[in-house]
């Protein structure tokens, strides 16, 4: 789809210079802190992730902070933001940018080598950060840009995303525009305004005598996107097994699905009590008493999981069939998933009661 920026960029601007929110990562033009607010954004709400932003920086100001961070702490800076193979990859990022030197890259060929970042992270680092000329199109930008040329392309293709990229970016090479302020203007747009499911703000748009879908009528059904597969649902059980003072944690493996993150015990199915007090007794605990917890679900891109939890007391944990975490640490010391947060919501504040 091509956007006339020559057309749409000058009311663009004056309309973001005038209603643009006050977000922390908008006062720097530091590349590393523009960075870590990009890979945090993905995925996650904006005003979720401000007090993230802020803990992350204060502990991890720079890339060599970030390059030397033990991984348990790591996880835990970065627990409940979820997918957390973002963060793996920024500190493999930090430490391939200490072996060449220290210097964040400043040129877009090398900041999208680096580890985990694409074409939409390495166009809003180095446009924000260093003036490139280079665009950041995400789902924001596609639908904005759909709706305003009333572009039938499917937003969900690689070749949409990619012509894209490539009519932005020729534009910008050929327009007196600031990078940086263009494709933060446009995000903008298709945060606050222009937004999806057929619900846009059209009386706030600085596009609105130019929105060709707006004229035709056609705004429900643009932007064009296929529909993902469904989510595959997962029936498991989660067990907090405390003696009153600790609860048991595994770590899970290395790879996979919230890699080498901690959670409680949980098994493949739903679980009557007598089922998990016989996991219980294999673990070669003594059990005194079991009680149901609340139910919880976990919603992750490809999987969800719907959980029914016991609260199992047992007589003393031993610390070599698991982890033996002190409920006073808990979720200080151990990343726990979102996924679990009910249950370690449970472990932190009921058991003891």
């Amino acid at each position: 789809m091509k956007a006339d920026l020559s057309l749409l960029g000058a009311p663009l601007l004056s309309w973001f210079e005038e209603k643009k929110r006050d977000l922390p990562w908008r006062r720097t033009k530091d590349p590393y802190s523009i960075w870590v607010s990009e890979i945090m954004l993905q995925q996650t709400r904006v005003e979720a992730v401000k007090g993230y932003y802020r803990r992350f920086l204060e502990e991890l100001p720079d890339v060599e902070s970030l390059a030397m961070c033990p991984q348990d702490r790591l996880m835990k800076l970065w627990e409940g933001l979820g997918y957390y193979n973002r963060v793996r990859n920024m500190q493999k990022a930090a430490r391939l940018i200490m072996e060449n030197g220290g210097k964040f890259p400043d040129t877009y060929e090398g900041i999208l080598r680096l580890p985990g970042i694409g074409t939409y992270t390495a166009g809003a680092v180095g446009s924000i950060a260093f003036g490139l000329k280079e665009p950041a199109v995400d789902g924001n930008v596609l639908r904005a840009l759909s709706r305003v040329t009333d572009d039938p392309s499917d937003i969900a293709l690689p070749s949409t995303k990619k012509g894209t990229e490539e009519s932005m970016r020729q534009q910008l090479a050929g327009s007196g525009l600031d990078p940086g302020k263009t494709n933060q203007a446009l995000m903008e747009l298709g945060a606050i305004v222009c937004l999806p499911n057929g619900a846009p703000c059209c009386d706030a748009c600085p596009w609105q005598e130019y929105c060709l879908s707006l004229k035709n009528g056609t705004i429900p059904e643009r932007p064009v996107k296929t529909k993902k597969t469904k989510r595959k649902v997962q029936k498991k059980t989660v067990l907090v097994i405390s003696d009153g003072e600790k609860v048991l944690l595994f770590k899970r493996p290395e790879k996979g699905l919230l890699a080498g993150l901690y959670e409680f015990p949980n098994l493949e199915g739903w679980l009557k009590e007598e089922d998990a007090l016989s996991y219980v007794k294999s673990l070669d605990q003594d059990a005194l008493f079991i009680r149901p917890l609340e139910d919880s679900a976990h919603i992750f891109s490809h999987v969800e999981w719907k959980m029914k939890g016991y609260y199992i007391r047992v007589a003393g944990l031993d610390e070599g069939m698991g982890i033996a975490a002190d409920l006073d640490g808990l979720e200080k010391s151990y990343a726990i998933p979102s996924a679990f947060r009910v249950y370690t919501q449970f472990a932190k504040l009921k058991i003891r009661d």
